[in-house]
């Protein structure tokens, strides 16, 4: 009796994994093992779906283990399990239906189930309608990007069921705007789908209009006689005018409702096959020197039924005659195709709008920047007359000096607080040394400052690739500058740039308080329009000219340290925007602070405007644009805001 209980004891614990094994999951597996084991793209997807939708709670395990490629096969008895690496060369195995461990296996017995990235693919599609409803709000939030990548009819059920369990409103306002795109594209009931379009009218996301722009597209279709009522047709083409006679009748040789039409070139083909004892369709080939007798050779030929009777233009005409040709809409429903050509047409609309918008932004940022670059060359040229082709090199100088801080001091943005007044000083010393060790012998000279202070603009390029070298310095901005203010999809600006214009307005007004409200503003207007008056009244010219002449390089420092947070610092950073300065002050009217701030508005809206006709060539804009100035300075020699007075004259 004892041995017997002992038996029975040994035979059910032999059976009962055996039993575990073979759980309605492993059943599922096995009536699906040959292409489990195939794992092909073209026939596993019923698998899939078949264990998908068998509604075992372990099926969404299966899925993932299949996608992960831990999916083992025992060769002993071509059960599947899921393992996890125990030794170098085993494996420990857990039963699917029960998750409990059935031992420990070497390499050599088992077998992997190594699906290819297609079938992987197909495999975390299905996986997205259990991710839905993960509790991790991480996993629900990736389910939907994959929707939105690969959006399929199959996933329009298990998104809609998800909505109403949704807690985290973020992720529910994404399910419920995914549902509105499913919907417009795969869902049955054309009431609905024209429901979903109305509902993102006025939407400018991409999203919205690469779902509706896919209900427009069109195939070439025909059809005999007249255009059939039945049909969501979008417009008839007319023969020779919308399409070619050549296209049209190929379109109907191709679906066997015409014959081939017979051309001079095919004719000669055929009859140089044709031909025995020199002669073919009872002529010699000697004689078959125009198209007339070879088209004759030809109908002998077809006459006695050697070769197809020949098709002729006119024949090819009458056929035409008889068939309409049209585009078809692909989606089939006409109200839904004209709901959404309505509401892709309000879209476009506001698009258009918007990028108006847009443009008119990058206009103004681009003459931020000039405005910057050529608020210093306004006071040195605009009020002094001094013609400094070294300006640039002192947009140059503070950008460095902004690179420089950033090596001392690693916060960004302390160092960049830091790097505005330390560029302002280091660019206003450099610009008083210049004046008095160069400008001041050279005033009413024009020619020769030009030269000198190119001479000096190409001695400080040089010093500085000495110092810094000629690869490009990283001048880093803070973190609350990165991105940019985005509106909707069509109309964004980055904060640096928004930083620059606001640092723009921030000089324009500090330099209009300084000429209107201080001493020195009123010394240099005077020196400005009458310096022996000037002097006359207890006025020194010479300093007040070394203080203007450091206060214009002092500015252009600033903005190199601004031009440097998007701009590559290197040596020649300040020679990109010499000519636009010069430009600036010369069209906004040499002299005047609002002439300037006008050249620069004037000259980035245009290069800004041609870059958008000619998106494709930057250096045309650049090209075109000074063509445009050109002809501008003929017109309005002195700017748009001349000077009056005596400052005039000068």
């Amino acid at each position: 009796m004892r041995i017997f209980f002992l038996a029975l004891v040994a035979l059910l614990f032999l059976v009962s994994p055996l039993s575990a094994q073979n759980g309605p999951v492993q059943t599922l597996l096995q009536d699906n093992r040959a292409k489990i084991i195939k794992s092909s793209r073209k026939s596993i997807q019923p698998t899939i779906d078949a264990i998908a939708s068998s509604g075992l709670p372990q099926a969404q395990l299966v899925l993932q283990k299949w996608q992960a490629r831990e999916i083992w096969q025992r060769k002993a008895d071509g059960l599947f399990f899921y393992g996890e690496k125990a030794a170098p060369k085993a494996y420990r195995l857990f039963d699917f239906d029960s998750a409990e461990p059935v031992g420990e296996f070497p390499k050599k017995q088992l077998k992997l189930v190594k699906p290819n990235s297609g079938v992987r693919a197909l495999i975390g599609t299905s996986l997205v309608q259990f991710q839905l409803n993960d509790p991790d709000a991480a996993l629900r939030r990736a389910a939907l990007l994959s929707i939105e990548r690969d959006p399929a009819v199959e996933l329009l059920a298990p998104l809609r069921a998800s909505i109403g369990a949704e807690s985290n409103v973020d992720i529910l306002t994404l399910k419920q705007r995914l549902n509105t795109l499913l919907t417009i594209r795969f869902d049955t009931d054309p009431e609905t789908r024209i429901a979903a379009i109305k509902e993102v009218a006025g939407d400018l996301g991409v999203d919205v209009r690469a779902t509706l722009n896919p209900l427009l597209t069109t195939d070439l279709a025909f059809a005999e006689g007249a255009l059939p009522e039945s049909k969501n047709i979008a417009a008839q083409r007319v023969v020779g005018e919308d399409i070619t006679a050549a296209a049209a009748y190929e379109m109907l040789v191709a679906a066997n409702r015409a014959p081939t039409v017979t051309t001079a070139n095919e004719i000669r083909k055929v009859l140089a096959a044709h031909i025995v004892g020199g002669q073919v369709g009872g002529a010699a080939v000697a004689t078959l020197d125009d198209l007339g007798a070879r088209i004759k050779a030809y109908d002998n030929l077809a006459a006695s039924g050697t070769v197809p009777p020949r098709i002729a233009e006119v024949e090819r005409e009458a056929t035409l005659a008889s068939f309409v040709f049209y585009d078809l809409y692909k989606e089939p429903a006409k109200a839904v195709t004209d709901a959404a050509r309505k509401t892709l047409e309000g879209i476009q609309t506001r698009v258009g709008f918007n990028q108006a918008l847009d443009l008119g932004l990058d206009a103004l940022s681009l003459a931020s920047i000039y405005f910057l670059a050529a608020i210093g060359l306004a006071i040195t040229f605009g009020v002094m007359g001094v013609i400094n082709m070294a300006h640039g090199e002192f947009i140059m100088m503070g950008a460095y000096t902004g690179y420089v801080v950033q090596q001392i001091i690693p916060d960004y943005t302390i160092s960049l607080i830091v790097a505005l007044p330390a560029a302002f000083v280091v660019t206003f010393a450099a610009g008083v040394a210049m004046e008095r060790l160069v400008i001041r012998w050279l005033y009413h000279r024009p020619l020769e400052t030009l030269l000198a202070t190119f001479g000096i603009s190409i001695a400080v390029q040089q010093i500085a690739k000495n110092i810094f070298g000629t690869q490009a310095r990283p001048l880093t901005s803070p973190g609350w500058l990165d991105g940019a203010w985005v509106l909707n999809d069509v109309v964004s600006i980055s904060y640096i740039r928004i930083a620059i214009f606001v640092l723009a307005l921030a000089f324009l007004t500090l330099f209009l308080f300084i000429m209107k409200r201080t001493r020195f503003g009123l010394e240099t207007r005077a020196v400005t329009q009458n310096p022996r008056m000037a002097s006359s009244m207890g006025i020194n010219p010479d300093r007040v000219n070394m203080l203007t002449f450091g206060l214009g390089s002092g500015i252009a420092g600033v903005a190199g340290v601004a031009i440097g947070l998007y701009a590559k610092v290197t040596s020649e950073l300040g020679a990109d925007y010499i000519v636009q300065s010069f430009m600036t002050v010369v069209v906004g009217g040499v002299g005047n602070i609002w002439g300037a701030l006008l050249g620069a508005t004037m000259i980035g809206s245009l290069q800004k405007g041609i870059e958008w006709l000619n998106p494709s060539n930057t250096l045309a804009a650049q090209t075109y644009m000074i063509i445009f100035i050109i002809i501008f300075i003929q017109f309005r020699p002195r700017g748009v805001i001349a000077l009056k007075g005596r400052a005039a004259g000068d």
